[in-house]
């Protein structure tokens, strides 16, 4: 059997025409893929958990170096503070944990101007205390402008009952914090040199008495004298003429017995506390004088906080005119 061959045909010179439009099509998805590369963005983290799963998994893993944030730990926060851009001498963050179901681990490496995490919550501590602190302040110096009030008012009514007597210089109220003075001079109360009350003055402490039963308070009958010494038969000193002078008005206080004696205190304070200078007679005789001081105190409540307030603000005592005498209750202040 003859064998047919056939000759192939030539062919034609240069690419095929389909090769253009493959190439151009291949350039096109080249430049798109780049560019979605560029605009894609790899979660270092989430990268390196993935691909140390399994040995996390046989427990094997005890240290991690890592460059990004850590377990939610923030590396701003504790390498960082706030006006202050400088940077940190840690090259590399490291974290330790021997606990495989710890939820966050400790950083080993502090810089000596890091503040602990308790030390944070210690500071927010301070701030709270410090606020309560304020508040109860507030909350005092409120209660003891009422009962100081409530002193003075009592005080209105006393000086309201000793006008006239006020008037004629005889006697002299005033308050200092929780405290009435009622000032008795020598004048038209006691001769000179003598304890005996005069007999005009009496029904001053009537009057005096009158006041006492309705205002509460401790009562201190308190004498005192000028700085001239004296010695006859009846007074070696001013401490026996003050002390005598002030019982005097206490007994006379006492008249009718209306008065709770287990209320009152006498003493003499001689020329120990004088109220102006012993430089005059006019202020000699100023100093001649027997007090009557009702202490109405503090409540236990004010009392117990005016005492925890001093180690705070020990100004409070001067400010109130208070004292240590005054910090105590009315049943406590003798």
């Amino acid at each position: 059997m003859a064998e047919i061959t056939e000759d192939c045909p030539e062919c034609p010179v240069g690419i095929p025409a389909w090769m253009a439009t493959f190439a151009d099509l291949m350039s096109l998805l080249m430049c798109f893929f780049v560019l979605l590369l560029s605009f894609s963005e790899m979660d270092v983290l989430k990268y390196k958990q993935l691909s140390g799963s399994m040995r996390d998994a046989f427990g094997v893993q005890r240290q991690i170096n890592v460059k990004d944030v850590p377990k939610g730990t923030s590396v701003i926060a504790q390498e960082f503070s706030p006006g202050r851009p400088e940077p940190t001498p840690i090259n590399e963050v490291r974290q330790a944990t021997v606990d495989d179901t710890q939820s966050s681990l400790e950083i080993g490496e502090r810089t000596p101007q890091e503040p602990k995490p308790d030390q944070t919550l210690d500071q927010k501590s301070d701030i709270k205390v410090t606020v309560d602190e304020e508040l109860a302040k507030q909350l005092l110096v409120e209660k003891l402008q009422t009962l100081i009030k409530a002193t003075e008012d009592d005080a209105r009514n006393l000086a309201s009952a000793l006008k006239k007597e006020i008037s004629s210089g005889k006697v002299d109220v005033e308050t200092r914090g929780r405290r009435i003075i009622i000032r008795v001079r020598e004048q038209g109360s006691f001769p000179s040199g003598s304890a005996e009350l005069r007999r005009q003055f009496r029904p001053v402490m009537a009057m005096v008495r009158n006041v006492l039963k309705t205002v509460p308070g401790k009562v201190s009958v308190e004498g005192h004298t000028d700085s001239m010494p004296i010695s006859t038969s009846v007074f070696r000193s001013n401490w026996d003429l003050s002390s005598a002078r002030a019982l005097s008005v206490a007994h006379e206080l006492f008249s009718g017995d209306t008065l709770d004696h287990n209320r009152f205190m006498v003493t003499g304070f001689a020329d120990t506390k004088p109220i102006a200078a012993n430089d005059n007679e006019e202020n000699r005789a100023r100093n001649r004088r027997v007090e009557i001081v009702i202490h109405q105190g503090l409540d236990d409540e004010t009392s117990e906080e005016l005492k925890k307030m001093q180690q705070i603000d020990p100004g409070l005592i001067r400010e109130f005119n208070l004292d240590s005498t005054f910090i105590l209750t009315p049943d406590e202040v003798f």
